[in-house]
This record gives C-alpha cells, structure tokens and sequence, in this order.
C-alpha cells in the first residue's frame, strides 16, 4: 500500500513493491499537481524566498523585495505590505471598512495637484461624518448633476475671536440666525418694486426696501413678517401716479398719532416702518415729505 504526503496526499509507491499500481499512483500525483497550479486546490504553506515573481527577484531582507502585479485571495497577513504597481481594476471592500490601529490617522495623499474625489452613482457624491457611537451622522452632499455645479469651497485661514466661530446655517425659510454679532464691510438690503394696484401688499420676506408708483386709490397690506420677539423694519418709497388715497393697515402705530397725508400728484414721499411684535403693532413714520 502507498503511503501519503502529509499536505496534498500525494501517493508514494512502496519501494520494491506495487509494480502494477505505479502509472495509477503518477496519474493521480499529476491530476493533484494540476489542481494546484491552475487554483482548483488552495496552495498552503508555502515560503517563498528566493527566485523572481514577475521577473523581479524576491527573497531580500523585507517582504518589499517581491513585486506583484495581480494578488488574489482572501487573506494577506504581515507588516507592510506595499502596492506600487498600481492597480489592475476596481479595488471592493467586500462588505469590509478600512481601519487603523494604535490611534493611527488614515491619510489620503494625492500627488501633487491630485484631489481627492467622493464620485457620485445614483446619487450625488456624498461624505457622512458620523458620531462616536456611530449611531448619528451629518452628510455633506454634492448638488445633483441637474444643477450644473463646479465650484470650489474654500474654508478660512483662521476662525474668529469669538467661540461661537462655525460653520453658519440656514432653516427650512433660509433664514439665518447668528448668536453673536455680525460685522460686514458694507451691509445691502434687498429693493422690491411693487405692482400698482387697489391693494397692494408688503412681503416683508422679500426684502426691506420696497417701492410703489400708485395708479388708483390704494390700500396697503403688510404680510409675513417674522415672529414676535425678533425686530424687523422696513422703508417705503411711496409715488403719487395721480390724486390717489392711501389706505394703511389699523395695526399702524403712527408718529403724532395720526397717517401723514398721501403724497400729492407727482410727488414722492418716504416712509419707515418697524415691528418687533409680529406685527401686531407697527410703527410708522413720515421720513421724507413731498420729494419731487
């Protein structure tokens, strides 16, 4: 009877025994041999150290010797291990994260001008910032293809004085909200030109100056202005188109106590106004009177 080898079970004849059995026991080494080669039976134990891989010789003091074009398998285990030869397709996780030990930091270094890009699939590119329990997350998301965006965000050399420095947000309204101060170079408000009418309303979410050329009598109608507690004032350029009325909101609280007159025909008359009740009050002022 042959005996085995202990890896593969290749079969070894007994000396000066088995005549008749011998092309059987090569013809089955070789079927083994085969599977070994072409990958059908996992290669184990083996420690390559000297020849050439890819004709570059391995065996060196450090596993960087060797070169690989192309590695398959499951598991690679060592110290370092060092792709410089690029790679040949798509490289998958399979279902795994990239991870460090020892506190390390995981960096991405491009060469020279190289960026590092989140590309986009379904969806837009998107990064998610996760909490420490990994159990929340923030997504930082591209514009959709559908907005045609190419630009650059560039964060600044250096926060504030003050700790409240981040990142400023909007709510769903677009409004903004600062808990400090806001310092600008020069401050600019938004001019609405107003469509004459018989009535005749003032967003006040559309802007802080607006302007009005009447061509009939006209009643004004002030609409949406923020909630109690926060100020929000207004100018109004007011244009007599012919001899006109000018009806006023009752919530308008007026200097003196009572509405200045309407501008003449042809004449311009600028008035301010400013709520911080919601616009339960507002307060009214004559501030230039029969402009030409």
């Amino acid at each position: 009877m042959p005996a085995n080898t202990t890896t593969y079970s290749f079969q070894k004849p007994t000396v000066g025994g088995d005549e008749d059995a011998w092309g059987g026991y090569l013809n089955g080494n070789w079927d083994k041999t085969d599977d070994l080669l072409d990958g059908t039976t996992p290669v184990t134990g083996i420690d390559i150290n000297s020849g050439t891989i890819d004709n570059v010789i391995i065996g060196g003091a450090t596993a960087a010797a060797g070169t690989f074009t192309t590695i398959n398998g499951t598991v690679i285990t060592g110290t370092t291990l060092n792709l410089s030869t690029g790679l040949a397709a798509n490289l998958s996780t399979n279902g795994f994260d990239i991870v460090t030990t020892s506190n390390a930091d995981l960096d991405l270094a491009p060469n020279g001008t190289g960026k590092v890009v989140v590309k986009g699939n379904t969806n837009s590119g998107k990064i998610v910032l996760n909490c420490e329990a990994n159990s929340h997350g923030v997504t930082v998301a591209s514009p959709p293809h559908s907005a045609n965006a190419t630009y650059e965000v560039a964060l600044p050399n250096a926060l504030g004085t003050s700790n409240n420095s981040s990142i400023i947000t909007s709510d769903a309204n677009g409004d903004v909200t600062l808990a400090a101060e806001l310092k600008a170079t020069s401050y600019n408000e938004t001019y609405v030109a107003l469509t004459a009418g018989s009535s005749v309303t003032v967003d006040c979410e559309t802007g802080n100056v607006f302007a009005l050329s009447t061509n009939q009598n006209t009643t004004f109608v002030f609409s949406n202005p923020p909630a109690s507690g926060t100020a929000f004032g207004f100018v109004l350029k007011l244009t007599a188109g012919g001899t006109h009325t000018i009806t006023w909101p009752g919530s308008v609280d007026w200097a003196g106590g009572s509405a200045p007159d309407a501008p003449a025909s042809g004449e311009t008359d600028v008035l301010v106004f400013f709520s911080y009740d919601g616009g339960s009050t507002w307060y009214g002022n004559l501030a230039i009177d029969a402009a030409s």
